[in-house]
């Protein structure tokens, strides 16, 4: 019942649905305290109100959103709750009394300050944004960009002004409540209107020229300044929603790696505030005219990480080839998209990419692709089989639903609660790890409620576990871990400023340049999180993974075999050389299944009762009796590409291969627009090699 109501509500918890259920009862607790009329039970109920909306706003509850959508928005609440207080003062006989028009006049001049608290806010957030933001790129000595307004006057600014009646609320009803204490209300009135005057007049000088960034004018003529000087020869290019930060994220690594110089290119001020740590310098550009506008003429190639619209504002700049490289290698039909064919170039991962796009027949021509390989694979390890004395670990990682509701995008639905419920109840007895898509739920309330139930059937089993005297642990070890976890923690919280955020976009451009030496150090903590991690709970535990830590490669590293679904994370899997198995959800059967999807040869098929299961635990627990142990080598080959040389290496080739090709190209065109003799020769030679200033 409750869980359903959860859902209906569209809450994140019990808690959360309890502070609504409060609060919508609070109104009418309030309306009836008011008639009686109440004074304590008006406090009472009103007090609740207040607790409750403050709840549900720290925990960014939908229903807040929904309440905006239907007229019910914050500062509604908060006058209903004002006129309800004077209602009750008139209910009390106080309507005679100065305290009652003192009160009344101040609701109105209190909601009357409104207007230019909102107007101001507004504004200082508008003058304060950058029409283009960086990370990396050195803006302190170039422009003169002011601190930001104090974050605790920004910050949710509507939230704490409309707060500001409490005063005059408590104050009106100790007036309500005893005899002769008119004072108080008064007081409470006057506290009122101070603070929320002066909150309106500190807000007033940040509009002051001295406090505001310079002008967008001169912020795009110092990055086209900057961009001269640094001369980027390579771009990551990338636009998306929050969600798809990750798919920006994976290359990053291998931006910096390089051996042009790297520049990374956002579309969307979301995804910059989402974008992991790097040494790359980074220019989010949210205009299309802006970027349009922008000197990229030395730049030689563009890389491309996901099919968008956007990607046209870069695409039609001749100077440059550009590339599409992905967000991972899969069988999916993403991985063909015939929006692909705009690109001088698609690279993939090995020959498998290549056979995907002939078979597609989607128009990406076969010399127009390049085996690259996967750099992001380096971190994980090969498979030497299970260490004696401790039992194998099975990671089960689904993919979420997509967007078209094919029954075989996920085994969340039809598979997970068996596949789950089978590895639990293994003999011997096995690890399991469920780390769920990011995405999963967001489309399919189906594929939302399956994965509850798997959280829960982990948990479950972790419990009963925990509870069984077969299964020990070395509980000194672990809580030395957990110590080791902390410390790390609050190192890293301390060293990414958590506390002191930076108080907007245009502070955080201006003191955007990593810090190489705090860089490395939450890199090197990074890693000893990780190990500290998988060392604070027992090797045999039943574990849930969420969030982005740890990441899906670590749990690879700590898996002896993966259950998932079509996806790049089995082409990465691949990388291991670790036996895995692929559920056939749509049943197209095992020959049909392993004909569609290249990723699969080397697996063991589940059917939707998972009843092959036992086919994988068998070649983790006796590697020299596994069968597919060859075709998985050969597989990965053909898949990821040849472990030499490095991937990073091949991807290294194939910048340097293009960047040539741009360069020849460019080469060409001034060769025969000098060679035509036209008039105006050379103007047309400097359109040609430079970026055009509009679509």
């Amino acid at each position: 019942m409750i869980s359903t109501a959860i859902r209906v509500a569209r809450v994140g918890s019990a808690a959360e649905l309890a502070a609504a259920a409060l609060m919508m009862l609070g109104y009418p607790a309030l309306l009836l305290a008011a008639i009686i009329p109440s004074a304590p039970a008006f406090a009472a109920a009103a007090a609740v109100t207040y607790l409750a909306d403050h709840y549900l706003h720290r925990k960014g509850s939908y229903l807040i959103n929904l309440l905006n959508k239907v007229r019910a928005g914050l500062s509604i609440r908060f006058l209903i709750r004002e006129l309800l207080l004077v209602l009750l003062l008139a209910r009390l006989g106080l309507s005679q009394e100065p305290v009652f028009y003192a009160a009344i006049a101040c609701f109105i001049v209190f909601f009357g300050l409104q207007a230019p608290h909102g107007a101001l806010v507004t504004l200082i957030g508008k003058r304060r944004q950058m029409p283009v933001v960086t990370r990396n790129v050195d803006l302190a000595s170039r422009l003169t960009i002011p601190d930001a307004p104090p974050r605790a006057l920004m910050t949710k600014a509507g939230q704490k002004m409309l707060h500001l009646d409490l005063a005059a609320v408590v104050g009106l009803l100790v007036c309500a409540i005893g005899d002769d204490l008119d004072l108080a209300g008064y007081i409470g009135v006057g506290v009122t209107l101070f603070l929320g005057a002066l909150y309106v007049l500190l807000l007033m000088p940040h509009l002051r020229a001295d406090r505001l960034p310079p002008k967008p004018e001169k912020v795009l003529d110092t990055i086209s300044a900057w961009l001269r000087e640094y001369r980027p020869e390579t771009v990551l290019y990338f636009s998306g929603s929050k969600d798809s930060a990750y798919q920006v994220n994976m290359w990053l690594e291998t931006m910096e790696q390089l051996d042009s110089r790297p520049l990374v290119i956002l579309r969307e001020r979301v995804i910059l505030n989402n974008l992991a740590p790097t040494t790359v310098p980074v220019i989010c550009v949210p205009g299309g005219v802006h970027l349009m506008n922008m000197d990229l003429s030395t730049v030689r190639v563009a890389l491309y990480a996901a099919n968008v619209g956007k990607n046209i504002h870069l695409l039609r700049v001749p100077t440059m080839k550009h590339v599409f490289i992905g967000h991972g290698d899969s069988d999916k039909l993403a991985s063909v998209n015939p929006f692909s064919k705009v690109y001088d170039e698609v690279w993939t991962a090995g020959r498998a990419g290549r056979d995907r796009y002939a078979i597609a027949d989607v128009g990406v021509r076969d010399e127009d692709i390049v085996e690259v390989g996967r750099p992001q694979l380096a971190p994980i390890r090969g498979w030497e089989g299970v260490p004696d004395g401790r039992i194998p670990t099975v990671l089960y990682a689904p993919t979420w639903e997509g967007w078209d509701g094919d029954p075989g995008n996920t085994s969340t639905v039809l598979a997970g609660e068996n596949i789950v419920k089978k590895l639990v109840k293994a003999d011997p007895p096995v690890r399991v790890l469920y780390k769920a898509h990011p995405f999963t739920g967001t489309v399919s309330k189906e594929a939302g409620a399956a994965h509850r139930r798997i959280v829960a059937l982990v948990e479950k089993a972790a419990a009963e576990r925990a509870a069984d005297a077969r299964f020990t642990a070395d509980a000194a070890a672990q809580e030395q871990a957990k110590a080791e976890l902390a410390r790390i923690e609050a190192r890293l919280a301390e060293l990414s400023g958590t506390g002191r955020d930076r108080g907007d976009e245009a502070e955080a451009a201006r003191d955007g340049l990593v810090d190489m030496k705090k860089h490395e150090e939450v890199a090197r903590l990074r890693a000893e999180w990780n190990d500290a991690y998988w060392r604070s709970f027992g090797s045999f535990e039943h574990r849930v993974i969420s969030g982005a830590e740890p990441r899906l490669f670590d749990c690879f590293n700590v898996s002896d075999a993966m259950v998932s679904d079509i996806s790049s994370v089995v082409s990465d899997f691949l990388a291991s050389g670790k036996p895995y198995a692929v559920t056939d959800s749509a049943e197209l059967g095992v020959e049909e299944f392993k004909r569609q999807n290249t990723a699969v040869r080397a697996a063991t098929i589940l059917s939707n009762s998972a009843a092959e299961l036992g086919e994988l635990l068998a070649a983790v627990r006796d590697p020299a009796a596994d069968p597919l142990a060859k075709d998985r080598k050969e597989l990965k080959q053909y898949l990821l590409g040849p472990d030499e040389p490095t991937s990073i290496q091949q991807f290294n080739t194939a910048v340097a291969d293009l960047a040539l090709k741009a360069e020849t190209r460019n080469l060409g065109q001034e060769s025969r627009t000098a060679a035509a003799g036209t008039p105006g020769a050379d103007e047309l030679s400097d359109a040609l090699s430079a970026q055009p200033p509009t679509a």
